[in-house]
């Protein structure tokens, strides 16, 4: 880009601003803990699945998280309880009543409407945002989802009017680094018309599995890639 170009490009508008009010908290699996806000005008909040919000947790960074759910003025938000984090910490200990500001939403990630079908690939903290996207799928629509997660007990249920196919892969361990998606990418068989990648979670994989999908001769239009953490690194989202 050059200087000219810099300094004469729009600037982005600023994110919206949310005081959130927790009103429910529960665990769903022994590593996934939901929490549900309302707010007097979330029914302003205009949200594609897949994107997420800045949240300033007490005591934490300020943290991007996938909005799991909008409904009925209830926004709904999963926790990955990932170690004794700051975030992990209050969203374990969150009573209702107790409040949050947040700004968005915001993101690039949300269902491509010109695919013929649908792959999903990333860990836990990608289910938010993959099983909110599988959910607005149109009746009959194809997509398959590779979810690598901790141990089975980390499995959740979906309804969907789309032909959806799950496929859980328990690493039987924490979270790190590691091939386990790639390498079930890479025994996908791909089916015939145009499909749309959704590669999310950890940084490394999801460039890896981006990179091997354009050797295969997928466009870059075609796929969705964003990296929801690395080892070292405490809030934000990479671009991949």
């Amino acid at each position: 880009m050059s200087v000219i170009q810099a300094i004469f490009r729009p600037l982005r508008a600023p994110l919206r601003q949310w005081r959130l009010t927790l009103r429910h908290a529960e665990q769903l699996t022994p590593r996934m803990r939901r929490l549900e806000f309302t707010s007097p005008d979330l029914h302003e909040m205009q949200w594609s699945p897949g994107q997420d919000l800045v949240l300033n947790l007490p005591d934490a960074p300020r943290r991007h998280y996938t909005i799991r759910a909008l409904r009925d003025d209830v926004l709904t938000i999963d926790f990955v309880m990932h170690g004794h984090g700051a975030a992990a910490q209050w969203a374990q200990r969150a009573q209702p009543g107790n409040q949050l500001d947040a700004a968005g939403p915001r993101g690039r990630t949300r269902l491509s409407e010109t695919a013929d079908w649908h792959l999903f690939v990333g860990d836990e903290t990608c289910i938010p945002a993959i099983f909110a996207m599988l959910e607005t799928l149109p009746a009959r629509k194809r997509a398959w989802a590779f979810i690598e997660i901790e141990s089975d007990a980390e499995r959740q249920s979906l309804t969907t009017h789309g032909d959806v196919h799950i496929e859980w892969i328990a690493r039987n361990g924490p979270a790190r680094p590691s091939a386990l998606l790639l390498e079930r990418l890479k025994a996908f068989e791909m089916p015939p018309g145009t499909g749309h990648a959704y590669t999310l979670g950890e940084t490394s994989g999801v460039r890896a599995e981006r990179h091997w999908l354009i050797d295969r001769g997928w466009s870059r239009e075609q796929i969705t890639s964003e990296g929801y953490w690395r080892p070292g690194r405490i809030g934000g989202h990479d671009h991949a």
